[in-house]
C-alpha cells in the first residue's frame, strides 16, 4: 500500500476553500480546536460514513486531519482502500495550530475534553502508580505496572494504541449518534 498523499499545513491552508475537511478525531479532541470546516466523523465511524465522503470527493479534494496525522494516515489508507484519494495532514491540527493557522471551536461545546494523547498517559500513569501502590500489598500488583510498560513500548514499535481505542469508546469521546448524522448531512450537501 502507497502512503497516502500528504500536505503541509500552509499548503492546506491555501487550498482550505476547494478542500473538504475530514478531522477523525474523538468529538472531545474535535471540540477543543479543529480547521475551519472541518466535518468530526471518528476514525471508528469512517466506514459508515463513505458514502458521503465518496460523494464530497465527486466535488473536490478530502483532506483528513487529526492531532498528530498518525490517525489521519490510517483513514487515508481506509478511503484509498475503498477508491477514495485523500490526504492527510502532515503533522495534524497541532502543526496547524503551530503555524499560527486559527483553530475554530463549535458553539455548543461547554467544555474542551483532553487530547486523546494527554487521556492516554493520564490512564497510563495512574495504572501504573495504583499498580506500584498496590505491590506494597502484594508483589503480584507489580504485574499491572509491567504490563502497561510492555504495552507503551509495543505501542511505540506498532504505531497503534489499544489505550487509545479503549479510551475512545469512554461516552465523552463518542459522538452522539444526531451528531454524526447530522455531519454527514452536512458533508452531503457540500
Amino acid at each position: 500500500m502507497n502512503a497516502p498523499h500528504a500536505c503541509t499545513a500552509d499548503q492546506a491552508r491555501a487550498r482550505l476553500h476547494d478542500l473538504t475537511v475530514i478531522d477523525v478525531r474523538t468529538p472531545g479532541e474535535y471540540a477543543s480546536g479543529h480547521l475551519p470546516g472541518a466535518h468530526n466523523i471518528p476514525l471508528d465511524q469512517l466506514v459508515r460514513a463513505l458514502p458521503a465522503i465518496e460523494e464530497a470527493a465527486g466535488r473536490g479534494g478530502i483532506l483528513v486531519v487529526c492531532a498528530s496525522g498518525a490517525r489521519s494516515a490510517k483513514a487515508c489508507e481506509t478511503l484509498a482502500e475503498h477508491g477514495v484519494a485523500a490526504a492527510t495532514l502532515t503533522g495534524g491540527t497541532g502543526a496547524w495550530a503551530d503555524r499560527g493557522h486559527e483553530l475554530h471551536h463549535p458553539t455548543a461545546a461547554s467544555r474542551a475534553t483532553w487530547s486523546m494523547e494527554r487521556q492516554v498517559r493520564f490512564t497510563a500513569g495512574a495504572v501504573v502508580l495504583t499498580g506500584l501502590g498496590l505491590g506494597l500489598l502484594h508483589r503480584a500488583w507489580r504485574l499491572v505496572s509491567a504490563g502497561i510498560a510492555g504495552g507503551l513500548v509495543f505501542s511505540a514499535l506498532t504505531d497503534t494504541c489499544g489505550m487509545a481505542a479503549l479510551l475512545a469508546r469512554l461516552p465523552h469521546n463518542r459522538p452522539r449518534p444526531a451528531d454524526l448524522d447530522a455531519t454527514l448531512a452536512a458533508l452531503r450537501r457540500g
